[in-house]
């Protein structure tokens, strides 16, 4: 149930405590090492964004390349309720990059951005500040040009000297910006100095009355939350965040936490969002398979740890009452319990209703291949349980428009040795298979792919976990590549760890040869 469910009597009188949530997964978060999304998986994201209701999605950056620019015009055609955002420097060419791509969209607004701090403006712009506040006026007069939605941000804010910041802040509200956004770029400030700087631009800015206040925090020294909550509290009414607070470095303020903490603490954080809660779980999780990145057990609303209780003394106060331990409930966020409903007699119907209930909705074709897989998952495995599902599920949507596919492993392992493996892989349609050789049975396995898919990539992660408990649960495999300074993440589920780490492995150089064909040059990447 979303905060205004919960809350609808206070909801219609205090219409001025609302809390925009401005979600920039697709933008920001994409810009982790390694996060890179195709289309269709941004397309699925962006879906399930306007679904929960996110408010604004900011779609990409699209002068940063032509996948960026496609994104963004393909979400702008998706998206029924939540406004669609396209990032864009305080130069012509970028405005107008946005703007094109935008005109799809129902509701649009451009993002534009400029740093201000002393260091920006010397090392990485060399302008003077004169000429920095000149850009802000006409960045923001260009936009206007396209939307009545544009959003200003100084780069970062909470290192530029406070009279400048107010001179820029104020030049972009007379150039006709509606949000200003207030960027923690670098993760540097305490929740009461972030604070403060709100409350002093919003008392000291002519015109700040007329435009709502942003928060744009980093977690490097791990306040993101706090210094976003921090600025809410001092008047700021939009969140800028991420779903698991995936972005450059440390990453972003958590959406499920923004949210989870005004929900939980509304007492003490008197505000509410147009977030429907219950579907935080299922988009944690799809960003998660879509990304690669595996959620931390014990990260806070959705990690695998949040609701679980080892210690006796917390089971013995959750068994007599849950609220001894417990702050919320796992039903609130769209967690539940693992059941054991499914298994090898299940037909289509059970499973397609399984899939419903879960938040997933396949097409005819996906639908098909991922029955196929369950199918012959509950052959090998006794108990299915809905995170099995989960796990094949995303690994399907994960690898569905791959060029090179895993057809068949066979690995010979043991004392005696040499290990070989032997792989088939379908490579753009025609099938190819090599053995080779290494140390170990999955050193052999990589080796094999490296026969058929020459290339010069570096292995930095191999990762193994297991989904359920048991000796015949999936296995989950993360691998990550670098080559270039060019990095990429990707996992896969089996209940055979070797041909999970094939699969993971041949979805990683999937990636990188997207990479090498759309990767933006470095400097476009901002924060």
């Amino acid at each position: 149930m979303s905060a205004n469910e919960n809350n609808q009597d206070v909801v219609t009188q205090n219409r001025n405590d609302k809390v925009f949530i401005f979600d920039t997964t697709l933008r920001d978060g994409e810009q982790s090492p390694g996060a890179s999304m195709t289309l269709e998986e941004k397309l699925q994201v962006a879906e399930v964004l306007d679904n929960m209701g996110v408010d604004i999605i900011e779609a990409g950056f699209p002068i940063a390349s032509n996948g960026d620019f496609e994104a963004v015009q393909e979400i702008s055609k998706l998206v029924r309720n939540a406004v669609v955002c396209g990032l864009a420097r305080a130069g012509n060419k970028d405005i107008d990059r946005a703007g094109e791509a935008l005109k799809p969209a129902q509701q649009s607004r451009i993002h534009t951005f400029i740093s201000t701090s002393p260091v920006h403006m010397k090392y990485k712009l060399q302008m003077e500040p004169h000429e920095v506040l000149d850009a802000v006026s006409s960045s923001v007069t260009r936009a206007r040009n396209f939307t009545d939605n544009v959003e200003w941000s100084p780069e970062d804010a909470t290192r530029t000297e406070h009279d400048f910041l107010c001179r820029c802040v104020e030049a972009a509200i007379k150039a006709g910006a509606t949000t200003i956004n207030i960027p923690d770029t670098v993760g540097y400030t305490v929740p009461e100095e972030y604070a403060a700087l709100l409350t002093m631009l919003r008392e000291k800015v002519p015109g700040a009355d007329q435009v709502i206040f942003s928060t744009h925090c980093h977690n490097d020294l791990g306040m993101a939350v706090a210094n976003s909550l921090a600025g809410v509290s001092a008047g700021a009414r939009q969140v800028e965040c991420t779903i698991n607070g995936i972005g450059e470095r440390a990453g972003n303020a958590a959406l499920e936490e923004v949210v989870m903490a005004i929900n939980t603490r509304n007492d003490v954080l008197p505000y509410w969002t147009e977030i429907d809660t219950t579907r935080i779980a299922r988009a944690s999780k799809l960003v998660s398979a879509v990304t690669s990145f595996p959620i931390q057990y014990n990260k806070a609303i959705v990690g695998q740890n949040a609701f679980a209780h080892e210690s006796g003394i917390h089971q013995d106060g959750m068994l007599k009452h849950n609220q001894t331990y417990e702050i919320m409930t796992p039903d609130s966020v769209g967690l539940k319990e693992s059941s054991l409903v499914m298994g090898k007699h299940s037909g289509r119907h059970a499973f397609r209703q399984k899939l419903s209930e879960m938040g997933f909705e396949l097409g005819e074709n996906a639908f098909e291949d991922a029955f196929r897989r369950f199918k012959d998952l509950a052959d090998k495995k006794k108990h299915i349980f809905d995170d099995d599902i989960e796990a094949l599920v995303g690994d399907e949507v994960a690898h569905a428009d791959e060029d090179i596919r895993v057809e068949a492993v066979t690995v010979i392992a043991g004392t005696g040795g040499p290990q070989k493996a032997t792989l088939t892989l379908d490579i753009d349609g025609r099938h190819m298979t090599k053995e080779a050789q290494g140390n170990g049975p999955v050193d052999a396995v990589f080796n094999a792919i490296k026969e058929m898919v020459p290339h010069q990539a570096k292995l930095l992660l191999y990762q193994v976990h297991a989904v359920t408990e048991g000796t015949d649960a999936q296995a989950v495999v993360s691998v990550r590549l670098e080559e270039n300074d060019k990095t990429v993440t990707a996992r896969s589920a089996d209940v055979d760890t070797l041909v999970a780490s094939a699969k993971a492995y041949v979805s990683a150089l999937n990636k990188l040869m997207l990479k090498r064909e759309k990767s933006a040059p470095e400097t476009l990447k901002v924060s």
